[in-house]
């Protein structure tokens, strides 16, 4: 492994990644906790993408199954761990990829099972977690308190490649700089706005973000669409910031923040506007 500081080309704009949603907006089936229900299926409309947020046992499987994403969230986790799996696995048959969440992962020994079962029995697309959610899944010492990840982490891009090649799935790691990894690549995405942490939600709307745009690129074009919804999510943190004049803390950004989602689109973005903000940080 070593630094990577040549050039690259990325294979997807921004322009493009709307695009695609906006011609077949993807049906995401979201299983997420409690707390932010409301904020994932707003951000997955706003994106136009189509939410529904079934977790009855009875249809999970059948819903998952005609999504073109799933979206699978442990942030209040509970012993129905096993209708996240029903709901994974009958994603995978159909086709659509699935984007997890282990909120908290690190935590508690029973966040760590419901996360290591989840990665064992479904084949998930994309990890989306925390620096400390994604050190402690791939094996390493980690701080995280509640679902909040504390600590330093110097090496979070190389430990991001070796969870996604430790899981077959692309992943996030999101912080004061976000990481996309597979197995082989690691770029950092530079945008986003500090008030984006200053509600209950921002993770989880991440999150869903890379299940809609997932969904929309399909799953042939998963770490196009993991770099171009983490960057999209970002800059429209920025745009909510910027718009200064529209809200005074976190409960009016927050608002401006979904405003800013909804209002981006193809376009609204140019084509250079995603690989300007992009970095190729280490490589194998």
């Amino acid at each position: 492994m070593s630094d990577a500081n040549s050039a690259f080309a990325l294979d997807v704009t921004l322009p493009d990644a709307f695009g695609a949603i906006a011609e077949q907006p993807p049906l995401v089936h979201c299983m997420t906790n409690d707390v932010t229900v409301s904020e994932v299926a707003n951000v997955t409309l706003h994106w136009g993408g189509l939410p529904v947020m079934a977790v009855d046992p009875r249809e999970v499987e059948d819903m998952a199954g005609a999504a073109a994403g799933l979206y699978l969230n442990m942030g209040t986790v509970d012993e129905d761990e096993d209708a996240m799996i029903a709901a994974g696995q009958a994603a995978n048959e159909g086709g659509a990829p699935v984007a997890f969440d282990p909120v908290g992962a690190g935590a508690t020994p029973t966040r760590d099972a419901v996360a290591e079962r989840i990665l064992d029995e479904v084949g998930v697309s994309i990890v989306k977690g925390n620096y400390g959610e994604v050190t402690a899944l791939a094996g390493e010492d980690a701080e995280v308190q509640g679902v909040e990840s504390v600590g330093e982490y110097s090496e979070i891009a190389e430990t991001a490649m070796a969870l996604a090649a430790d899981s077959d799935a692309v992943v996030v790691a999101s912080g004061e700089v976000d990481v996309v990894a597979d197995d082989t690549v690691a770029y950092e995405i530079a945008c986003g706005d500090p008030m984006m942490g200053s509600f209950v939600g921002s993770g989880c709307m991440l999150g869903v973000t890379e299940a809609v745009f997932a969904g929309g690129l399909g799953v042939e074009r998963i770490l196009d669409a993991a770099i171009a919804g983490t960057a999209a999510f970002g800059i429209a943190g920025e745009r909510a910031a910027a718009a200064d004049e529209q809200w005074n803390g976190p409960a009016s950004y927050r608002t401006a923040f979904q405003d800013a989602v909804a209002a981006m689109e193809a376009g609204s973005v140019d084509d250079g506007e995603l690989a300007s903000r992009v970095e190729l940080v280490a490589e194998r």
